[in-house]
């Protein structure tokens, strides 16, 4: 059967979105990962996550642009991806701050971040929020539990040490592969217990099984 080409279009084609908290690494080793892969990215990125590049990397914010294949200004709430009848895979947000986190999860969004993940929400598409704050007071815990009502999965970036992680970049790959495995979308950067040859169980459980 022939497979409709907008539809197979839509398939492969992920959000990305990068606010202003620590850790936009992931946001820019996703779009690494995902152009490799040969996924469609429309990134969106706060004005305040430009600060933090300034601060944690020596990349020019034009050189992050030039990893995605579309870029959407933060205040064009007019772009593709505001309206629900842009088809896409989904939404990751790569570091998620608690102020987006807390637009999200109160529906008033005030930028094109978090509208289309507003818009995620309502298409039921999948949302993915690497949330990144500790810690965590019992106001942000519960806009976290209202979002994982509403269908979005709060992913923070929690390192695996299973894997034995050699450097940061070892670490980092790890937890934003685990997070395309959300999408059924294995870009070969992830470090499989009970797969991964280094990895297999030699005997009994793991000392935190229990």
């Amino acid at each position: 059967m022939k497979v409709n080409p907008m539809i197979e279009s839509s398939r492969r084609r992920l959000i990305v979105g990068i606010s202003g908290a620590s850790g936009v690494v992931y946001g820019v080793r996703l779009l690494q990962l995902l152009r490799n892969a040969g996924v469609d990215t429309h990134l969106v990125m706060s004005k305040t996550a430009e600060v933090t590049f300034a601060y944690e990397t020596a990349m020019k914010i034009a050189d992050v642009k030039a990893l995605a294949h579309t870029v959407h200004g933060i205040d064009d709430m007019a772009a593709s991806i505001s309206s629900g009848s842009f088809r896409t895979m989904g939404m990751i947000i790569a570091p998620c701050s608690m102020r987006s986190m807390s637009e999200i999860a109160s529906g008033v969004t005030t930028t094109l971040l978090t509208r289309a993940a507003d818009v995620t929400l309502k298409e039921r598409r999948r949302l993915v929020l690497m949330v990144r704050e500790t810690p965590l007071h019992t106001g942000h815990l519960r806009s976290l539990t209202a979002l994982s009502e509403m269908g979005a999965i709060i992913a923070p970036p929690v390192p695996a040490f299973y894997a034995k992680p050699d450097s940061l970049n070892d670490m980092v790959d790890h937890t934003v592969g685990r997070v395309l495995d959300l999408f059924d979308l294995d870009v070969g950067v992830v470090e499989r217990w009970g797969e991964t040859p280094a990895l297999k169980r030699r005997s009994g459980p793991r000392d935190d099984a229990t």
